[in-house]
């Protein structure tokens, strides 16, 4: 049917509400939420306080929906705010606040205006390219040669490459404000992951900060002024030593710079930039000279040897002059005396001195001399492949190993992978400013992409044009030593070398800043989120937010990394840390893939699982290819974080993928669970604690939950219930209340398991409710435990009986076991240790094995622990006690329970005039409760009296029968005896039947129960009172409804004079076997 809609224009709606007067505008305006979107301290995303939604509503069109206008904001309203949305970077906030509570005036931030090329792509290749490739690339593609170099660089910008595109379909999939890594992996993984590799990354970025300063200072005393050395090269540990001492004042300038203001980093950036792309340019300028003029870099070699150029000038061993032969100082350096006869180093006098060029050039042909690596021990003397030499024997030439160049370290293939990969780090530098972007959702993936190809391509082009240039020696050559201390990337370089030492300089101290400016604040955005509780007060700064607190951590383990003071040792540390932070990039992307939870959307589409999982892999390969001791250290580092975060940590829901990832494998495991049963070897007790809650909605019965604890362990499955009277329309808050009471109640008692409180019209059917629908598919319960109703016969109108009874037939009726606990207040709390004692078991009826199976799981726990088990049963008048002993002790050892055992004899007695008594007060009280309408104190005086006169009378009782002992054994005679007093007996009860009238109208069957009930009791009563607990079968309920406080009554006979009792009530089937 057609529908007619009335079309309003938007100007003329906005007009009329500008028109309504100031005082509807000032309503307005405190009624519009900020644009910011801000957050809280801790706040777990920025959608739970989504700047979307304006409560603000004053118009008649819509009077329909204006009841809920707060919580479902008009669309109009919810479009102007997504337009106008601006995602602000990370600390503005926190900033204007502060100045704002300062009385300063709040400074007005312009929204994003970076793009793709100077937001992401230029800082992403700044932080890409820096101190390895400048001081170590030429080392690497020497060692391991051209196709080793090749391969180690394949690898790492393949991972790279593969995080990246991890990363941009994380990026893509919604707003991600500032906070690069951190943010996305604990949003997409949860707070314990997030916070253990946002730590990983912060430690990472940390050593970077290490590792650019002594990078930094190395460039400073071994190229620009080695004049400046402290300690002498002569002395151990010197170079060490100096670049410690360097390096730490170094630190101290940068954090100090730092502190003052970060603007003054950031005005610097681009003169950083500036060095790196200057350095670049020059080192390809110079290869193509190469082609015309190579550079003119003479190197001398002793055989195949190559020697350090300082302590001589020719590369001679002699020189004619004026027709003298006279030695050189390269001879002096071999021989002891500068006389020419004198007997020199061997391998000196049997080796030519030849000197070749250090860089040929491309056309030279040296690249073949370059594709295959050359690993070797510490000090290693570095020589050339092909070159003729006359070797001698070690011992000979041990005093003159300083002339040569050596290697330093042990080198092999996967140290150089370590030492490599700190190079491909810097792609999280795009994500980092995603704040200052105008579209972050395109221009993160693009720029970091083709940062990384750009990159890729520098390196892969420096490797192949490194060994087609320069010699292999001086390759080898780390320091320069053969070049007269020069830096060997440097001299490759055109016009000068000084360009590329200076503009390396500038970029590793850039470098150095902007680590030392980017790890406090990702310290401080991790303790801000409140997921680590000891890192809270480095979520603390300055007036302006800047993280004061956080700087000196991080000053603090960067003076740690300097420390080490080498660049080869810190670089492997560093690797780790990025690995583990790629691999969990990884890993969060692979895992929203295989969720396909509907909020994964990324506008990303490059992106597949096989590559994220590809990519995690290669990460982990990596690790512990570069140094699988580190892998095994940093593993353990963010296990420890992850397992603090999850049990001290503050609980957040992210909506992480873990969390939906253990969703999918819980309902995996329960359709699995549902489609068969469980066997009986599996089978545990799966509790649905019925809980009673007091007038203020607090667990009333906290020793309850100490209980299921102590007989669950932390196994299995425990849902702890309640039940409200009432409608959840008018209690459904009370409902939450009583549930987190509940919960700290669980969280005391260290009670693992689930809550729910539901709210019924009465308990009777919520009760019900719980019994048949708790739990889920295969998870439910097959055990209610529940407390003894003690003030049952004070209850108004014996509901609390009727509740009972009707529970007690419920759980019948479904099949599960019935735990009853009276005095459940005196059981022991979970930090008592009964020392000592009993628990006896009291087996009058097999309902599947329970009884045998409680007082073994209750031993499991430390109060438990040191009692020991008694299981009684009751042989009858036809049984042979000695054979049941011997088959009960059989039976508790197949079944590997130790437990005492023994048998009770209970003799056919008659039926006394207390069980008489007794049962006609409870019929006379049962018959007075329906006919007569009591008030509750009148009721209450009855009972008392009652239970008065029935205490008395038991206890006179009680002291005749403890006269008369318990036999153990059948004999012939006895069985005579016994059935002779049988029918002496029963002349005894018609003779008093004729003195007291009244007891012939009784109900026989409430007498037979009520006398078991009374001589059970009193043999219970006999064994068992001192046992710390008393385990029995529970009779079950009479079939008609008229008798159940007939049946309380029974129970209550039964459990009199004991203090701890547990009331056990079969499921109907096996619990226990004695199969393996």
């Amino acid at each position: 049917m057609p529908t007619n809609f009335t079309v309003v224009p938007v100007e003329d709606s906005v007009t009329s509400g500008q028109e309504e007067g100031a005082e509807g505008d000032e309503d307005t305006e405190e009624a519009t939420p900020e644009l910011s979107g801000r957050r809280s301290k801790g706040d777990e995303s920025p959608i739970e306080s989504s700047p979307f939604f304006n409560s603000y509503y004053d118009g008649k069109n819509m009077a329909l929906f204006e009841e809920e206008i707060d919580s479902t904001p008009m669309v109009s309203s919810l479009l102007n705010k997504l337009a106008n949305y601006t995602n602000l970077t990370q600390g503005v906030i926190e900033h204007e606040e502060d100045e704002n509570d300062d009385g300063v005036k709040r400074v007005t931030y312009k929204g994003p205006q970076m793009g793709t090329f100077i937001g992401v792509y230029l800082p992403c290749v700044q932080n890409i390219l820096g101190v390895i490739l400048f001081l170590r690339l030429t080392w690497i593609v020497g060692t391991a040669g051209i196709l080793g170099s090749l391969a180690i660089v394949f690898m790492c910008c393949a991972c790279t490459i593969l995080t990246a595109i991890s990363m941009s379909a994380i990026a893509t999939n919604g707003v991600v404000p500032a906070g690069g890594a951190y943010y996305m992996i604990s949003r997409s993984l949860g707070p314990e992951f997030g916070g253990a590799v946002g730590l990983c990354f912060y430690l990472g970025t940390t050593f970077a900060g290490s590792l650019y300063i002594l990078g930094t200072i190395e460039i400073l005393l071994t190229y620009i002024v080695p004049e400046a050395k402290l300690f002498s090269s002569e002395q151990p540990g010197a170079d060490e030593n100096n670049m410690r001492v360097y390096g730490t004042c170094c630190l101290a300038l940068m954090a100090l710079v730092v502190f003052v203001g970060v603007k003054y980093v950031n005005k610097l950036a681009l003169v950083f930039l500036s060095c790196v792309v200057l350095s670049i340019m020059a080192i390809y300028a110079g290869v193509i000279k190469t082609l015309i003029e190579p550079p003119n870099v003479p190197v001398c070699l002793l055989g195949n040897r190559s020697l350090q150029s300082h302590g001589f000038d020719l590369c001679q061993k002699e020189v004619d002059e004026n027709n003298v032969t006279r030695p050189t100082e390269l001879w002096k350096l071999f021989c002891p005396n500068s006389s020419i006869e004198f007997s020199c180093d061997e391998y000196f006098i049997l080796n030519n001195v030849t000197q070749i060029q250090g860089i040929p050039g491309l056309l030279s042909g040296v690249i073949s001399d370059n594709w295959w690596g050359e690993y070797g021990p510490s000090a290693m003397v570095v020589e050339k492949r092909n070159q003729p030499s006359v070797p001698v024997p070690e011992d000979k030439a041990e005093g003159h190993h300083g002339h040569y160049v050596l290697n330093d370290i042990a080198t092999c293939f996967t140290l150089l992978v370590g030492i490599f990969f700190p190079s491909v780090t810097g792609i999280m530098a795009g994500s980092n400013r995603s704040g200052d972007l105008k579209d972050a959702q395109k221009s993160i993936p693009t720029g970091t992409i083709m940062a990384i190809v750009t990159t890729s391509f520098i390196y892969f082009s420096c490797v192949l044009l490194f060994g087609a240039c320069i010699e292999g020696v001086v390759l080898r050559d780390k320091f320069g030593d053969s070049v007269e201390k020069q830096l060997v990337i440097g001299l490759l370089s055109w016009p000068s070398p000084w360009v590329l030492v200076i503009g390396s300089f500038f970029s590793c101290a850039g470098a150095g800043l902007q680590s030392l400016t980017g790890a406090p604040r990702l310290l401080q955005a991790i303790a801000r989120d409140g997921i680590v509780p000891f890192l809270q007060v480095f979520g603390h700064g300055k007036y302006n937010g800047e993280p004061t607190w956080a700087l000196l951590l991080t000053a603090g383990i960067c003076e740690i990394g300097i420390l080490i003071a080498s660049l080869d040792f810190v670089a492997p540390i560093l690797s780790m840390f990025f690995l583990m932070c790629y691999l969990f990039v990884n890993l969060a992307c692979a895992v929203q893939t295989l969720l396909r939870t509907p909020n994964w959307r990324p506008r990303f589409k490059f992106y597949h699982w096989t590559l994220s999982f590809l990519g995690m892999s290669l990460c982990l390969s990596l690790m512990f290819i570069s140094s699988w001791y580190y892998a095994l250290v940093v593993m353990v580092i963010a296990g420890c974080i992850y397992k603090y975060i999850e049990y001290r940590g503050a609980e957040k829901e992210w909506g992480d993928g873990i969390r939906g990832l253990s969703l999918n494998a819980a309902y995996y495991a329960l359709v699995k669970l549902e489609d068969a049963p469980t066997h009986t070897k599996n089978w545990r007790p799966q509790l649905l604690v019925l809980l009673k809650l007091d007038t203020d909605l607090a667990v009333k019965h906290p020793r309850m939950l100490s209980f299921t604890t102590q007989l669950k362990a932390g196994k299995g499955l425990t849902i702890v219930s309640s039940v409200l009277e009432g409608s959840y329309k008018t209690r459904g808050s009370d409902a939450k209340h009583s549930e987190q009471n509940v919960r700290s109640a669980m969280s005391t008692e260290r009670t693992k398991g689930f809550c729910h409180v539901v709210v019924s019209s009465n308990l009777r059917d919520g009760f019900s409710h719980l019994i048949q629908s708790a739990g889920l598919g295969g998870m439910k319960h097959n055990t209610v435990l529940m407390a003894w109703p003690t003030n049952w016969k004070q209850a108004d109108n014996s509901i609390c009986c009727t509740n009972f009874t009707e529970t007690v037939r419920e759980t019948t009726a479904a099949h599960q076991c019935l735990l009853v606990a009276k005095n459940i207040d005196h059981f022991p709390a979970n930090d008592e240790r009964l020392d000592g004692g009993t628990i006896d078991v009291w087996w009058i009826v097999h309902d599947g094995g329970l009884l045998m199976l409680l007082p073994f799981l209750l031993r499991q726990h430390k109060v438990w622990r040191k009692c020991k088990t008694r299981i009684f049963t009751v042989a009858q008048l036809d049984d042979n006690s000695i054979q049941m002993k011997k088959d009960l002790q059989r039976f508790m050892y197949h079944l590997r329970l130790d437990a005492e055992v023994e048998v009770v004899e209970m003799h056919a007695s008659d039926i006394s005039a207390f069980t008489y008594e007794k049962t006609l007060v409870m019929e006379q009280r049962s018959q007075m409760l329906k006919q007569m309408q009591l008030s509750k104190t009148e009721r209450e005086r009855e009972a008392q009296l009652i239970h008065d006169r029935n205490t008395s009378a038991h206890a006179s009782q009680s002291h005749r029968a403890a006269t008369s002992p318990v036999h153990m054994t059948w004999t012939k005679e006895k069985l005579v005896a016994e059935r002779n007093r049988n029918r002496e007996a029963i002349m005894g009860v018609r003779d008093i039947f004729n003195m007291k009238p009244e007891w012939g109208n009784l109900n026989q069957s409430n007498v037979r129960r009520m006398h078991t009930a009374v001589k059970l009791n009193e043999v219970v009563v006999s064994k068992s009172q001192e046992a710390h607990l008393v385990l029995l079968n529970m009779p079950g309920p009479p079939k008609s409804r008229e008798g159940d406080e007939n049946y309380m009554e029974f129970l209550e006979v039964l459990i009199e004079g004991l203090d701890r009792v547990l009331l056990v009530r079969g499921g109907g089937r096996e619990l226990i076997t004695i199969y393996s």
